[in-house]
């Protein structure tokens, strides 16, 4: 499927058919996702990814009752190490000769130490670009997808084991859309968001 089709027909679904993925198929989804662009290639992001249908459930549960969680093929919680900056960074830059790899890696260490806020907002920004790329990747593959940030974060965080250094952002669930997304709410035109050079 073309991108641009991809993007056109993608739509939030709430109902999903039964069906099961394959793990072939979840490994090319996620093998597009960390293709996925991150701060200084810090690959900061986390998948947890939820096929078990008792875990669903509670994550359903903890998603105010959303069906489409318990329903879905794949659950996928998108989490984000804070401390990726600092495991081993000179592994995000192994293709590239030494020199350069060394300026990069201080200049991870020169922007993200004793930085937290920095660390919070990098993981929300990768995680959301990630996020972008398994709904595209997902629906050129024949399935449909839900962004969700309806959810009790702490206590999925809790289930899920997450270590204290990570943080949940957010989570997508993939499937067969049992019925059609409901149309469009109405795009807003591109006069009203888009300003050339300054507002």
């Amino acid at each position: 499927m073309d991108t641009f089709d991809a993007i056109k027909s993608r739509r939030s679904i709430k109902s999903f058919k039964n069906h099961e993925m394959t793990k072939d198929e979840i490994n090319r989804l996620l093998e597009a996702a960390i293709l996925s662009p991150t701060s200084y290639n810090i690959q900061n992001w986390r998948f947890v990814i939820v096929t078990e249908q008792k875990l669903k459930d509670r994550i359903s549960e903890l998603s105010y009752g959303q069906r489409q969680v318990a329903e879905a093929s794949l659950v996928i919680v998108l989490c984000a190490d804070l401390k990726a900056w600092d495991r081993n960074p000179e592994r995000y830059w192994k293709n590239v000769p030494e020199e350069s790899r060394n300026y990069l890696v201080s200049g991870i260490r020169q922007a993200y130490s004793g930085n937290e806020t920095l660390e919070k907002e990098q993981a929300i920004r990768s995680c959301g670009i990630a996020a972008q790329t398994i709904m595209l990747a997902a629906k050129s593959m024949g399935y449909d997808s839900c962004p969700m940030e309806g959810f009790d974060y702490g206590k999925v965080g809790n289930l899920i084991n997450l270590p204290d250094d990570h943080i949940v952002t957010m989570m997508i669930v993939v499937g067969k859309a049992a019925k059609e997304a409901a149309p469009r709410g109405g795009q807003i035109p591109l006069s009203d968001v888009v300003f050339e050079n300054s507002f």
